[in-house]
């Protein structure tokens, strides 16, 4: 049987899907950003950006389309005067929310200080991690 190419070692130590992964979700704020829209189910651009301390507006847009472009979000546009936009999870931005309800949990646990209080109930993170 000859060698195959992918089944070498240092092929087979690269992880494909963590590298997508990361890939599709590097930027400083998206998981924040995805956070604060599945924690309120709908939320606004001008919402958004009081709520993420530190981020710019165009940051946000940014960091927004991407999300978008890669189907975690889906933008509804409103004609009103002034425009009204509304961000919400795709079925896969919804997918992902228990891995990121997981993530708060553990940085919860093991990076906050012993002193930190949740602002979450027991129940939403149960809602959320069954969503």
């Amino acid at each position: 049987m000859t060698d195959n190419k992918f089944r070498k070692r240092e092929v087979m130590m690269r992880c494909v899907p963590m590298s997508t992964l990361q890939t599709v979700l590097s930027g400083k704020w998206k998981f924040l950003i995805l956070w604060y829209i599945a924690v309120g189910k709908v939320q606004r651009f001008g919402e958004l950006l009081r709520r993420i301390d530190g981020i710019t507006q165009s940051t946000l847009t940014k960091q927004l389309r991407e999300l978008e472009d890669d189907n975690f979000l889906h933008r509804e546009i409103y004609k009103e005067v002034p425009p009204k936009v509304e961000y919400t999870l795709t079925e896969l931005g919804k997918s992902f929310v228990p891995v990121l309800t997981q993530m708060m949990l553990w940085s919860q646990t093991h990076l906050c200080a012993p002193d930190y209080v949740s602002p979450y109930s027991e129940e939403e993170i149960n809602e959320l991690l069954n969503s």
